[in-house]
């Protein structure tokens, strides 16, 4: 099956949006997909206003429309609600094409936390972008029922996985060499160092030992300024970051506002595990069993969250993290697909994604 896929966050972006991209993209065309990513880098860009290291698509409708007019793909993905998620729905409205969406990022969350933008018109305009799409994929079941409660239709279950062989099991927190000795117990925050991320409840915690941060963003300088004691590791190579998680004690994700949180599972599968509030994300990467979370603690006391964790077994972390994969979601995702023109067939289209026939 040939596939577009429309995306505003692509490579050398870094962030939990094009991990999850790329990984799908991979295991689709193991599974004998053809994969077309429309991604910033084929247009013309400008920085995102207040997001270094994001470029955006500048007027791409026409280009956008030469490409798909030139590929005449069997489904069309819309992945982002950026300049590039809405000239793709636009055309596909226009050509009378069935697409798909997913929702990634809680970005009326980020707009209240950065410009005060009210929640209900932020969730409105997002209400307007899926409101064509066929299905809309979404990768936990807590935010799934939210949307729905805010008016979203053609909700579909989705999931996300992790790298287990990049980010190895270590049974114990390993030296981290470019950082020497650190004093332990050794606390983790891997992320875009920006608003939506509620960073400052992690740098503010009382708790003892070494406190790492591993990313950039728009409030890098002034928290860097305000938090001289942290570590501040910027943006690492993935090769190298997994040797990071594998040297942290504990990771701690203080968001409360993500739709899954990836960071958690690649944490996780290097067998550290994570402190966390009981929000959407946490809930579903941490999962429960007995009435206890697996891999880490979730509690509305952060602290409290971060020093029960440490007595958490490193395996135990691991074994949650192996109940994700990326195959299971490149699956899930396939058969969300529908057929760009309903002439190709709805039926013959989800039937092909189940059977691994492709046309």
């Amino acid at each position: 099956m040939k596939i577009a896929l429309i995306t505003d966050a692509w490579k050398p972006q870094i962030n939990g949006v094009v991990t999850t991209l790329v990984e799908l993209v991979l295991e689709l065309e193991k599974l004998g997909h053809q994969v077309e990513v429309i991604h910033p880098g084929l247009f013309k860009t400008r920085p995102c206003p207040g997001y270094a290291g994001i470029d955006l698509a500048i007027r791409p409708k026409k280009l956008l429309g030469q490409k798909l007019d030139a590929l005449q793909p069997d489904a069309i993905h819309v992945a982002t609600e950026g300049p590039l998620g809405w000239a793709a729905r636009g055309y596909c409205i226009r050509h009378g094409l069935s697409f798909t969406t997913a929702f990634h990022t809680k970005f009326p969350e980020i707009l209240n936390a950065a410009l005060k933008i009210p929640l209900s018109w932020g969730y409105a305009l997002f209400r307007h972008f899926h409101k064509a799409s066929a299905g809309v994929m979404v990768p936990t079941d807590g935010v799934l029922r939210m949307l729905e409660q805010r008016g979203f239709r053609h909700l579909r279950s989705w999931t996300h996985g992790v790298d287990t062989r990049l980010f190895a099991f270590q049974p114990q927190p390993r030296l981290y060499a470019p950082l020497g000795t650190l004093a332990r117990p050794v606390s983790l925050f891997v992320g875009r160092v920006s608003y939506e991320k509620n960073i400052a409840a992690f740098l503010d915690l009382d708790i003892p030992g070494t406190k790492l941060v591993c990313g950039v963003g728009p409030l890098e300088a002034s928290l860097k300024e305000r938090y001289p004691q942290v570590r501040w590791l910027g943006v690492l190579p993935r090769e190298e970051l997994a040797r990071v998680y594998a040297a942290a004690d504990v990771f701690v994700f203080p968001s409360k506002s993500e739709t899954f949180g990836l960071v958690m599972l690649e944490a996780m599968a290097s067998g550290t595990p994570v402190a966390a509030y009981p929000v959407d994300g946490p809930l579903e990467v941490l999962g429960t069993q007995d009435g206890r979370s697996q891999g880490g603690v979730l509690h509305a006391d952060l602290r409290q969250a971060c020093l029960a964790a440490l007595a958490v077994p490193r395996h135990e972390a691991r074994a949650r993290s192996l109940e994700f994969s990326w195959t299971h979601a490149a699956r899930l995702f396939e058969g969300h697909l529908v057929a760009a023109r309903r002439s190709i067939g709805s039926q013959r289209l989800a039937a092909d994604a189940l059977t691994g026939q492709r046309l």
